[in-house]
């Protein structure tokens, strides 16, 4: 599907809109692995049902924990840290979260696994977290390339009680030990080496806290001391998906809102709608919420200032290589920029009209839709890729435009 943005600059009203988001991604995966593993039932309300979050939902069918969907509440059966499907082949798509966390979660279990992904999945970093569960005791067998999906994974009986992980490409693979820990009978010390994402191991320690874990924190060390109990949980907006409107209020001048995103507490990604408001230009460093760097990019040819990017090398190696996307969706529309390792500047200007790729990149497609809301002519191509986490953005934005535009 291809989606010709409409072109409402000039034409909005300043009213009021309120328009809802779904559930938070990252809070859903978390949410997910923390009841599966926990004892006792847990109830997930205001989920989100994404690509991602149904591939992780139907992981845990496949290793035989009970998950039960009624709309946007999920009632999930823990395991107590053991899962009853000791041989089982899952596929975890081209959900990164899910990789990561369920690789984590069949270390620490009795039994042998194949796991397999999308194409997209395999070219996306997993051998630091492999390297972690090696030396705790599990066994991976390679079945194509080594160090990436697929693999057969064979959990410890005896894993060890100290581990240390590298997070400098991904926090998520701290994230996935410290809650698969909650599997190992003994305390388990986890140590990490980079600073990548520490926003979102924050996030982890809060929601394994809300679901009674015992951790203690020191420095770049954490000590994690089962049980993990269910409960009832509410999960929070998306603000990856909210920074999206955020954005258009931006260079539109309109007054959206996005309901429940002032009460967020847990996602990075609030730091950045934060700053949005008072930016217009300069430097930003985007590492702990490196998600909305593309949002930013998309907007920046509209403010009064040179943007800068800084500390995101780490989303080239996501669902695309995202700076090399960005700098190719800025030269379709004739923007000045510069690109560097870790990031890009972009000079103040005018977009032209451009047919714009997504690079099967969900958050490439959200995000130079909005600039699409300023410059007439710009088509997003595939535009379907977004319901890898927010499949009916397309369909909001165009309520979100026919609101703003109502005589």
């Amino acid at each position: 599907m291809d989606y010709e943005v409409p072109c409402i600059y000039g034409k909005t009203t300043t009213d009021p809109i309120e328009i809802e988001v779904p559930g938070s991604k990252s809070v859903t995966a978390r949410a997910l692995l923390l009841a599966a593993v926990a004892q006792g039932e847990s109830v997930l309300r205001g989920a989100q049902f994404s690509n991602d979050c149904l591939t992780f939902i139907n992981c845990l069918h496949a290793l035989g924990v009970k998950c039960e969907v009624e709309g946007e509440t999920i009632r999930i059966q823990g395991c107590g840290g053991k899962l009853s499907v000791k041989k089982a082949r899952v596929n975890v798509g081209s959900a990164g979260t899910a990789a990561r966390f369920i690789t984590a979660l069949l270390a620490f279990q009795d039994g042998c696994y194949e796991l397999h992904c999308s194409e997209q999945m395999r070219s996306r970093p997993i051998q630091p977290l492999l390297d972690a569960l090696v030396d705790t005791g599990a066994k991976i067998t390679f079945l194509e390339e080594e160090g990436r999906f697929p693999f057969i994974i064979e959990g410890t009986r005896e894993p060890a009680d100290e581990i240390t992980v590298d997070i400098e490409e991904s926090s998520q693979f701290l994230s996935a030990l410290l809650i698969a820990s909650i599997c190992v009978p003994d305390a388990m010390r986890i140590h990490h080496t980079g600073i990548h994402g520490l926003e979102y191991v924050r996030m982890t320690l809060a929601m394994m806290k809300a679901f009674d874990i015992d951790i203690a924190q020191t420095g770049n060390s954490y000590t994690v001391f089962g049980e993990c109990h269910g409960r009832e949980y509410d999960i929070e907006p998306d603000l990856s998906s909210a920074a999206y409107f955020y954005a258009a209020n931006k260079i539109l001048g309109t007054n959206i809102r996005v309901k429940g995103a002032d009460e967020c507490t847990l996602q990075g990604d609030r730091k950045f709608i934060q700053q949005l408001a008072g930016f217009d230009g300069g430097k930003m460093e985007m590492g702990s919420f490196s998600d909305q760097a593309l949002t930013l990019a998309a907007i920046a040819p509209y403010l009064s200032k040179p943007t800068q990017i800084t500390g995101v090398a780490h989303i080239r190696k996501q669902e695309c290589d995202r700076l090399a996307a960005i700098s190719d969706c800025l030269t379709a529309l004739g923007i000045r920029k510069e690109d560097f390792m870790d990031g890009i500047k972009i000079w103040p200007g005018q977009p032209r009209a451009a047919e714009l790729d997504t690079f099967g990149d969900h958050r490439v497609a959200m995000a130079f839709a909005i600039t699409g809301l300023r410059t007439p002519g710009i088509v997003i191509r595939n535009a379907e890729v977004c319901s890898k986490t927010f499949k009916d953005f397309f369909t909001v934005l165009d309520s979100v435009c026919a609101k703003l535009t109502a005589k």
